[in-house]
């Protein structure tokens, strides 16, 4: 799938025109009038997926394949063998191509997991919610022939070394501040398409997935003595405009795509299901290294204030070469909105934000224009919760039950980083030898070539005639 190619899509013959799509859409994409089918604006629209995970109108479960649900499946991309309701807002799967792949002997197989997915999988197998499986994910993976199995938490890792190096530079010389983190795709197809004068303001590192992506078919290819070409390489995220990122012409590595396709949470579920594949009585099994090691700080990353507190925790011993004194940090945690804070590294006061949710972005960004925004880092997540909420997790109709699911997965995120032995990704072993061994110094030519990359403008110019429909220009 190439990036130009629409992902969110409203079938026209399901949707009943209530709406609710467009009152949590961040960036006011979904155009129609009530009660009418409505469509989706590709050119301003995010992929954040929020408009399929609000949507009810489905059509009737009880209806057989005949009456063309199998066939609306297979034109999603969907397993046409698990079913489920089809609901009018939906997002392109790849979860039947994956399916081919992982037939195939002649390809090496490699998946990498973000954070989330290990705090919402189970709930699509009856578990809890919040369910934290990362022994029974990872079983599950090897059990649907997989050849290696590698963790995005350990690219977080990666991406903090590279983006805290990145932003002691920028707070030193005082160039290009604020620093906005650049890990959410969805907040930085909405900088490139309704702020790119402000796209030098984005940290340059890429995200955790894509860095994985590249160190797969580069460093990952030497360990195992693989050739890269024949690397498949997949990623699974609780996020639908990740299919978007990995199609995106800059994430290549020396010829080859950093990451081949990506699915979702829900299609994860749906090939475990379709290989029959008894998930609740998996024993739990460990990631496979080197890029399946990661630290508490990894882990957090799937969460809004994640990035930032992962950032600070590793930041503040890379100025005051002393230990931290506290590793929770609650100033950075919380939910929808806007919150910030000041933070004492030794001498150097460091002024941070973290936006959850994208309506929230505009102000910000007006402050970065006028030359008045009083930050230095910033971290945006285009989501209201950060990736425990994202567009491709599992699907929950009800407003109570989605909040008691954030509630329950953002929880199990940081117990999970609580009982982590090694919770700063300085101090990640594997981490240690990656750059020992392979990248040199964070900023390097290495990681510059693998792990760096440009944005660029998708701004669009408005016509008199349809200035109004393009409303939300920053």
């Amino acid at each position: 799938m190439r990036s130009s190619e629409p992902i969110i899509h409203i079938d026209p013959e399901l949707c009943t025109g209530c709406r609710r799509c467009a009152a949590v859409c961040p960036v006011d994409a979904i155009i129609g009038e009530p009660g009418q089918p409505q469509e989706v604006d590709a050119h301003r629209c995010v992929i954040c997926g929020q408009c399929v995970q609000i949507c009810t109108a489905y059509a009737p479960d009880h209806l057989e394949p005949a009456d063309g649900l199998k066939a609306k499946r297979l034109q999603r991309g969907q397993l046409p063998s698990v079913r489920e309701p089809l609901f009018a807002a939906y997002s392109t799967g790849q979860a039947l191509g994956v399916k081919r792949a992982l037939a195939d002997s002649a390809l090496y197989k490699v998946v990498q997991c973000a954070p989330a997915i290990r705090v919402s999988l189970a709930e699509e197998f009856g578990l809890p919610l919040g369910t934290l499986t990362p022994g029974k994910m990872a079983a599950a993976l090897r059990r649907l022939k997989f050849d290696r199995i590698y963790d995005t938490n350990f690219g977080a890792d990666v991406t903090i070394m590279e983006e805290g190096t990145e932003l002691i530079g920028r707070v030193m010389s005082g160039e290009r501040l604020p620093m906005f983190t650049s890990c959410c795709p969805a907040w930085v197809k909405h900088a490139e398409t309704a702020a790119p004068e402000l796209l030098d303001h984005l940290s340059s590192c890429k995200s955790p997935m894509q860095m994985v992506g590249a160190l797969v078919k580069t460093y990952g290819a030497k360990q195992d003595g693989v050739d890269p070409a024949k690397i498949y390489s997949v990623a699974v995220m609780p996020c639908t405009c990740k299919e978007f990122e990995c199609s995106r012409e800059e994430m290549e590595v020396d010829g080859l795509r950093e990451v081949d396709v990506v699915i979702t949470t829900r299609e994860l579920a749906h090939l475990i299901k379709d290989a029959g594949i008894d998930f609740m009585n998996l024993p739990d099994e460990p990631f496979d290294s080197p890029l399946g090691l990661y630290s508490g700080a990894g882990s957090i990353f799937g969460v809004t204030g994640g990035v930032m507190e992962a950032a600070i925790r590793t930041g503040y011993e890379l100025v005051t070469h002393e230990t931290i004194p506290n590793l929770q940090l609650d100033f950075v945690r919380g939910e929808e909105g806007l919150r910030t804070a000041t933070v004492q590294l030794g001498e150097l006061e460091l002024k941070v934000a973290v936006i959850a949710g994208l309506k929230y972005v505009s102000a910000i960004l007006n402050q970065v224009k006028a030359g008045q925004c009083p930050y230095h880092f910033i971290e945006v997540m285009g989501c209201p919760e950060g990736c425990v909420s994202g567009g491709g997790q599992p699907k929950l109709l009800l407003e109570t039950m989605r909040k008691s699911a954030y509630q329950a997965r953002k929880s199990s995120v940081y117990r999970h980083d609580s009982h982590q032995q090694v919770r700063k990704s300085h101090e990640n072993p594997a981490i240690i030898k990656l750059y020992k061994d392979f990248l040199g110094e964070p900023l390097g030519h290495v990681p510059h070539h693998l792990l760096h990359t440009t944005y660029q403008s998708r701004e669009k110019a408005v016509s008199p005639i349809s200035a109004g429909r393009e409303g939300g220009r920053i």
